[in-house]
């Protein structure tokens, strides 16, 4: 009977570190659905030890898909740098907007999160906010945009910087909320992504950095830790190919799917959960 209970466990975690690396790059909130599974599988998780573990899986599997791009900023970065070559300016600006664009959700983060936590983390109040999503999603849907890497402003990054600290709320999803923000600015839609997701970048980098101390000091890590070590290495496998495929989904176009999902699972969320 227990090693058929801890199965049970073994296999809830491991979904839930595998549907939130799914989720994680596409624009329904990750976290959104994290409380709506915790509470469905009636999983009582102590700290934030496993949110933590399974959003570095997701980094892993964003450095990865963008590795290239990430190369050639830092390399045109130090040379622009110590060289002022005029080809590698954008790449350099586009740096520093990275920088400008993680700092609302890095302060708002660290002054407000487990408040922003406590308030978001019922059922209902992620309904109403995956319905926000789902709004967003549908006003940008036909959007085209115009702006490439090289045209985007201070002012560009700062406003997307602001939107992805307002996907500190369960339910609005970072994705979304960044990508949202860029293409109503005038990004084009693969600027807009690949912004959106470097932009993730340093964030999720920086919550790590900061959380190394909530795991350490989490009672529940060495009890748990083949699940939670399951579900990290399941986060990563389904955040790539979940990048992967929405990147395709981006080129065409098709972000209305995106927005029915939210409209429905919203309001499944308010009725009943």
């Amino acid at each position: 009977m227990d090693f058929a209970n801890d199965f049970w466990i073994l296999v809830k975690y491991v979904f839930l570190g595998f549907f939130q690396g799914f989720t994680e790059p596409i624009p329904i909130s990750s976290s959104g659905h994290l409380v709506l599974l915790r509470n469905l599988f009636q999983l009582n998780i102590h700290g934030l030890s496993f949110e933590i573990l399974v959003n570095a899986g997701s980094l892993i599997a964003v450095l990865l898909v963008y590795r290239k791009d990430i190369l050639r900023l830092i390399q045109n970065g130090f040379r622009y740098l110590f060289t002022k070559q005029p080809e590698t300016r954008d790449d350099f600006n586009f740096i520093l907007y990275l920088i400008v664009g993680t700092i609302p959700a890095g302060v708002i983060g660290i002054l407000f999160e487990d408040q922003i936590e406590h308030v978001f983390s019922f059922s209902k109040m992620v309904g109403l906010t995956l319905i926000v999503t789902g709004i967003a999603l549908w006003i940008i849907r036909n959007i085209k945009g115009y702006k490439n890497d090289g045209e985007i402003t201070f002012k560009d990054a700062l406003i997307v910087g602001l939107a992805q600290a307002v996907a500190l709320i369960p339910g609005i999803s970072r994705s979304g909320a960044t990508i949202v923000g860029a293409m109503l600015l005038g990004m084009h839609k693969e600027t807009a992504l690949r912004y959106s997701f470097l932009l993730y970048i340093p964030v999720s980098l920086g919550t790590l950095v900061l959380s190394i101390g909530e795991i350490v000091n989490d009672d529940q890590f060495s009890t748990l830790f083949i699940p939670y070590l399951l579900a990290f290495m399941a986060a990563i496998i389904a955040t790539y190919y979940s990048l992967r495929w929405f990147m395709n989904i981006m080129a065409k176009g098709n972000l209305k799917y995106f927005s029915f999902y939210c409209f429905i699972v919203g309001i499944l969320a308010i009725l009943f959960l």
